[in-house]
């Protein structure tokens, strides 16, 4: 079964729906049977990184609102994320294009390393208060996580998996996604949002019914040696 979560690296909830979503599949019976694949989704394609601004200030102009309203917004995601484990420096990250990190994370999926990216990028820019705009950064990101970083820095000055982040977008606009975190479970149950864990365990355990129906062994006429309906069929006696 085939699990698909679209999300930014600019997003503070698709951190935290990731982690849930994880929680959620770490008591899911059938785990091992689930392929996870992230795809690209860009909040503000024209986003850029601006020196000195802070996600704050960001905020307060987009939402019309008071530095202090959305300090208050930032220190309420902020303990949402530490409650699923997550350290958020949310007044000290870095506001930026994420297009070349998404690029980086495809990069990886040719790899095997696709989940292991994914995961450094996040913490890379909510924890450690990166700036995934920088090219330079991202390689060293890649080689940590056990990529070639000179290959790494060849995709990034290039466009390379362009493309693919493309085709990811294309496919977000056709199912109708307008924000995200978004998880598609075998292509047929959605959820949107950072859901408690058991939002997502529920949509697993749908998905896998769907694509796992019970197949009976014999005909299911015969009621010998099963009790229904408040009573017994035991084989050999007779029926009245």
């Amino acid at each position: 079964m085939k699990v698909e979560i679209w999300s930014d690296f600019m997003c503070p909830f698709c951190y935290i729906g990731k982690r849930r979503f994880e929680q959620a599949l770490e008591k899911f019976p059938h785990q091992s049977g689930v392929e996870v694949v992230y795809r690209s989704f860009e909040l503000d394609p024209s986003a850029a990184y601006q020196p000195g601004v802070s996600m704050d200030q960001l905020l307060s102009v987009k939402y019309n609102m008071s530095i202090e309203q959305a300090q208050a917004m930032n220190a309420n995601v902020t303990q949402q994320a530490a409650s699923v484990g997550l350290t958020y420096h949310l007044d000290r990250i870095v506001p930026a294009n994420s297009f070349d990190a998404h690029r980086l994370v495809h990069f990886a999926a040719q790899h095997g390393k696709m989940h292991e990216m994914t995961e450094r990028l996040l913490f890379a820019y909510f924890t450690e208060t990166e700036n995934l705009e920088d090219k330079g950064l991202l390689a060293k990101l890649a080689a940590e996580v056990g990529l070639d970083h000179d290959r790494a820095v060849a995709v990034l000055d290039s466009d390379e998996f362009s493309t693919e982040v493309r085709a990811d977008e294309s496919m977000a606009q056709s199912l109708g996604i307008r924000g995200v975190p978004f998880f598609v479970f075998g292509g047929k149950y959605a959820v949107s949002g950072a859901q408690p864990v058991e939002v997502f365990l529920d949509a697993l355990e749908k998905a896998y019914r769907e694509e796992n129906p019970l197949v009976m062994v014999n005909d299911g006429g015969s009621g010998d040696g099963m009790c229904a309906d408040g009573s017994c069929d035991v084989p050999g006696n007779a029926k009245k």
